[in-house]
């Protein structure tokens, strides 16, 4: 016996399945995000933060740089940069601040849109202050 077609709107299961192994694939993608900035001293704040501006996949904290991440898996660090639209790193600055004014200082944090690009077969890259505000 098939299971029933599905209905008007509703995602094939071949695409359920190819949506489920994207988010596994991108979630993989901020852990090694993650691992890479501990390293190079940040102190990770959050994952997958939601903000009413939208998702920020990590946020990190190195003296008083507020690092607002973008994690972008493509095939070469220019494919990632090119991936994320005027909108969207407006958004994340918006998201940044707010982020920013809320957490308790005694010096002011400065925020910068970071992004860790993934690519098959090299290392992750890490270029801080990603798109710079002009």
């Amino acid at each position: 016996m098939r299971a029933p077609a599905p209905g008007p709107g509703s995602p094939s299961p071949w695409k359920q399945r190819k949506g489920a192994a994207a988010r596994r694939s991108g979630r993989r993608a901020e852990w090694v995000a993650a691992l890479l900035l501990m390293a190079k001293g940040y102190r990770i704040l959050g994952m997958r933060l939601a903000t009413p501006q939208g998702e920020i996949d990590l946020v990190g904290l190195r003296g008083a740089v507020l690092a607002i991440v973008e994690v972008k898996q493509r095939r070469s660090s220019e494919e990632a940069l090119l991936a994320v639209t005027g909108a969207q790193q407006e958004r994340l600055r918006r998201a940044g601040r707010a982020l920013a004014a809320r957490l308790e200082r005694n010096i002011p944090l400065i925020v910068r849109l970071d992004l860790v690009a993934l690519a098959p077969g090299r290392w992750p890259r890490h270029i801080p202050d990603a798109w710079p505000q002009g």
